[in-house]
């Protein structure tokens, strides 16, 4: 598609019949990588099952990849879709952010984040006993 900045793209860290991956040029951290059907689509609901599985096959091979040289300590996998969702850039894309101990004062929450009043949350003693989360200092 003319004047898609991830149709113009020509070389890739890792790449199959239908998808490939780079890079990110604005990384969040070290290692920051984003996952692109070679398809020209706007948003993930748009990938046919088959790019999805390439997809996430790269996103496989990429986080072995960013584990031997960057060693993170987690990774947060994103999808932005559509100008409410953050998406910038109009063809589908997604996001292996690897992330490090003391990245941000506290992690809890994860991709909840998005929102920044609802990164926090606190569940219950009994749900906390119930099940083995992990434990974040509020």
């Amino acid at each position: 598609m003319e004047n898609c900045y991830f149709c113009s793209v020509t070389k890739f860290e890792l790449e199959n019949d239908f998808a490939f991956a780079v890079f990110d040029d604005f990384p969040v951290s070290k290692g920051h990588m984003i996952f692109v059907p070679k398809r020209h689509c706007a948003t993930f609901f748009e990938t046919t099952n088959e790019e999805r599985l390439a997809i996430f096959d790269l996103v496989d091979k990429a986080k072995k990849m960013v584990d031997e040289k960057f060693h993170p300590d987690g990774y947060n996998i994103g999808i932005n879709i559509n100008k409410a969702g953050g998406q910038s850039v109009m063809h589908t894309h997604i996001h292996l952010i690897p992330r490090y101990l003391g990245d941000v004062e506290n992690p809890k929450g994860g991709v909840r984040s998005v929102i920044p009043t609802k990164q926090t949350y606190h569940p219950s003693k009994e749900i906390k006993a119930k099940f083995d989360l992990v434990d974040f200092e509020d």
